[in-house]
This record gives C-alpha cells, sequence and structure tokens, in this order.
C-alpha cells in the first residue's frame, strides 16, 4: 500500500483502479499543529491520505482512512494540486480553528461479480519481465526510466528523510528525498547544503534552518554508514 500510493510501483506489482465511492464531509478542530496525516498524489491532480497517525486527532475521527481523496478543504478545491500543496493548506490553518474537509472514499466492492477470465486457447509461455527489484519512474519531465532498487545504505537515507519531511509536512515523498539526497551527496559540509537548498526549487517548501539541518544530518549519517546499521 506504501508504494502504490507513493507512486513507487515495480515492474511486477499488481496494479488497482481507485473508482470514487461514497463522499464525506468531516468538520474538525484543529487542536495540535500536526493532524497526523500522511498525504501523497498520482501525479494527476488528485492527492490521498496514505496513512493516518494512531493517537493524533485525524486518527479520532473513524471516518478518515488511508486511501480518501482530499476533495476540498473549507469549500476550496484540492483537484489539481500536489501533495505538498494540499499538506500546506491543512498546515495553515489556524491552531483552534475549526474546518471542513471532503473526502472521498474508494470504491470497495467493484470487483464481487467479475470472475477470472477463462482460457478458451492454448496459453502462450509465460515472459517473466523484470526482476521484480526494479521500479519505472515516470516524471513530468525526460522519458521513463528503470531504476535499480537503491541499496541498503540509500534506502534507510530515503526513510530517514522521508520521516523527517512527515513530522514537517505531513507528506512522504520518495522523488523528493531523493532530490534531497542527491544535493547532500553533492556537498561536503552544511553551509554549502543550505546553500544548495537555497538555489533549488526546494526553496519554495519554506524549510526552516533547524529542520535543513536534520536534513543534514541523515545525509551525513548516510554517507558514514550510521543508518544502515540502525
Amino acid at each position: 500500500m506504501d508504494r502504490l500510493l507513493g507512486g513507487q510501483i515495480g515492474l511486477d506489482d499488481f496494479i488497482c483502479v481507485h473508482r470514487k465511492g461514497q463522499r464525506k464531509e468531516l468538520e474538525m478542530t484543529k487542536t495540535d499543529q500536526y493532524l497526523g496525516l500522511t498525504i501523497t498524489d498520482n501525479g494527476n491532480g488528485y492527492a490521498f491520505i496514505k496513512k493516518v497517525k494512531e493517537g493524533s486527532a485525524a486518527h479520532q475521527i473513524k471516518f478518515i482512512e488511508a486511501g480518501d481523496h482530499i476533495e476540498k478543504i473549507n469549500n476550496e478545491s484540492m483537484v489539481g494540486l500536489r501533495h505538498f500543496e494540499v499538506a500546506k493548506t491543512l498546515k495553515d490553518i489556524e491552531l483552534g480553528s475549526t474546518f471542513i474537509i471532503r473526502l472521498i472514499e474508494p470504491f470497495k466492492n467493484s470487483f464481487q461479480s467479475i470472475g477470472p477470465r477463462s482460457e478458451s486457447r492454448k496459453s502462450s509461455p509465460s515472459i517473466a519481465y523484470g526482476s521484480g527489484k526494479e521500479t519505472l519512474r515516470i516524471r513530468k519531465k525526460g522519458p521513463p526510466v528503470v531504476e535499480s532498487m537503491p541499496t541498503e545504505v540509500v534506502r534507510a537515507a530515503l526513510e530517514k528523510i522521508n520521516s523527517l519531511l512527515e513530522s514537517f509536512m505531513g507528506i512522504n515523498d520518495n522523488d523528493l528525498a531523493n532530490e534531497i539526497l542527491d544535493l547532500g551527496q553533492q556537498k561536503s559540509n552544511p553551509h554549502d547544503f543550505v546553500m544548495a537548498i537555497d538555489n533549488s526549487d526546494l526553496k519554495e517548501f519554506g524549510f526552516s534552518d533547524n529542520f535543513i539541518f536534520d536534513l543534514w544530518g541523515a545525509v551525513t549519517d548516510a554517507k558514514a554508514g550510521r543508518l544502515a546499521k540502525i
């Protein structure tokens, strides 16, 4: 589910279609700076809830579930926005204020009446595509590319950076984490790393200095191999 909702789909992964189901309009009061929602999107203008943190304000509302599409916040459409833009909208809501969020849950019973396809002719020999250890990445710019799965060191670094992103903005994005890691690997000190972020598209996120130093800590731990040992 994490890979499906995060856009990291392996060559041998089974892909399901998300059909719109029941709309849910919920009134929430922002009692904490972080609502406990991890948000992702499908790259086509639809943001989804990827995870609901246990014990959080959002978790207390039983109707909010992973897989729900965020359609509107306070009557403002979220369709067409990236996940970090939706997360920023939620983050900018004043503490203590009440807001309305409209969700659309996935249709859960789409295939009850569908059975397996009958084999009317002799099946051709199956061909194995990929090793299951590769990922097809489709980006907005450039052709699709097949990438090998990262080493344990890089994987651990991406998990740490994603964890920091989740705590700061409530998003979890491997492409964004990869971009941060790539910038960090090219720099030898935190000052150059800060300057690299300030001179890149990442400056639009408004990362605080303390947060950037936390990211640098994850990068240096990865370089030293400390994260892979945890």
